[in-house]
């Protein structure tokens, strides 16, 4: 890690700042994230929403499940936005097999439900670590800080339910006066290809929106840890003060 190459000032935060921090690295290179992260996710949303023949459950089923693979690509953008470099499409392409592959099993089978996923996210993609020296490595950064990565995991996921409850109730606010009994049970009890695609395109806008914020809030706290354990900046400070 090239510590005076960092775009932002690094300092000991408590670990909710730090989450901040990871918010406001989406908002300073949003264009970034959207124009490399959108192709990816749409063609992938679409193909999943395809499969609403074989089952009206697997378009959901397929968007949740895939979104360690998605953040692959978030990280890969939050991961030269510290060092302040813009992200192409094009240059998550050229980088395609490093970021989308690599241990993908691992993350889809048994990692899928880390409640800390994002938080050592970067011990995989951005370190490599394998084997032991991994496990060495997410106990470190998880000692003390295991409860701070949980909260942040369950406030996103909570954000993520109410958001997809907010927007399916909005066809309550359109129904015509006198319909909700009905709209209700058509939504939780029919199982016709609309409504499995009305609910999928729904929980896939949320996902959308909320898991570029989510990466980078894991990505920031981890980038916090390091400074805790490693003293990155004193690093940073001594060798920008003597270039």
């Amino acid at each position: 890690m090239q510590v005076d190459g960092l775009a932002i000032a690094l300092r000991p935060r408590p670990m909710a700042e730090a989450a901040d921090l990871g918010a406001q690295l989406v908002r300073n290179h949003a264009r970034s994230v959207w124009r490399t992260f959108l192709p990816v996710y749409i063609v992938t949303v679409l193909l999943a929403l395809c499969t609403v023949e074989i089952a009206g459950w697997l378009p959901s089923l397929l968007i949740f499940w895939l979104k360690p693979w998605f953040d692959r690509s978030l990280l890969f953008v939050h991961s030269r936005a510290v060092f302040g470099q813009e992200t192409r499409w094009a240059d998550l392409w050229q980088n395609r097999r490093a970021v989308w592959g690599g241990q993908l099993l691992r993350t889809l089978l048994w990692r899928r439900f880390s409640p800390w996923r994002s938080f050592t996210q970067a011990i995989d993609q951005l370190e490599g670590q394998r084997g032991s020296a991994r496990r060495k490595r997410r106990t470190q950064l998880l000692r003390g800080r295991r409860g701070a990565a949980t909260g942040m995991q369950m406030v996103f996921a909570n954000v993520e339910m109410a958001l997809d409850i907010c927007l399916l109730s909005l066809l309550f606010w359109f129904a015509p006066e006198g319909s909700a009994k009905d709209l209700f049970g058509w939504l939780t009890q029919s199982d016709v290809p609309l409504q499995s695609l009305l609910t999928a395109g729904a929980y896939a806008l949320v996902i959308g929106v909320l898991e570029p914020f989510y990466v980078a809030a894991g990505f920031a706290m981890y980038l916090n840890r390091r400074v805790e354990l490693e003293a990155w900046d004193i690093e940073q400070e001594f060798r920008r003060g003597f270039r």
